[in-house]
């Protein structure tokens, strides 16, 4: 796996222990969901973003690279994706993936290359 994928770009604004849980996410064209988890060890940075009904609560898993800007005073990050990115993305299960590196190298390769992910380790829900 490629490390750079998961991790904070400098230029994003976030801040090494920060929580981020709760926060409003917003693509580049609105509004997607809220931070329910998220991890900013170094090389293993992410975010779990809670879809609510907007995809019908899925859950998604997003490399910290696709993390654009953190505004600290309105508790909102920014990603570098559009809505449509996220709501093709596949499904996150964390009991499931969160340490599954397969699973991972395809989210990364999903999001560096917009798609399609080939489902290895997804598995019926």
């Amino acid at each position: 796996m490629t490390n750079h994928e998961w991790a904070y770009t400098t230029e994003s604004g976030h801040l090494a222990g920060t929580d981020l849980t709760g926060w409003r996410v917003e693509a580049a064209d609105g509004h997607i969901g809220k931070v329910d988890k998220h991890s900013d060890e170094v090389g293993d940075a992410y975010l779990v973003v809670d879809t609510g009904v907007w995809i019908f609560g899925k859950e998604v898993l997003i490399p910290a690279s696709a993390v654009t800007g953190v505004d600290l005073e309105a508790q909102t990050v920014h990603l570098g994706l559009v809505k449509e990115q996220v709501k093709n993305s596949p499904e996150f299960h964390s009991d499931k993936h969160l340490a599954d590196r397969q699973y991972r190298e395809e989210i990364a390769a999903y999001y560096r290359t917009g798609g399609p992910f080939s489902g290895g380790g997804m598995g019926a829900a």
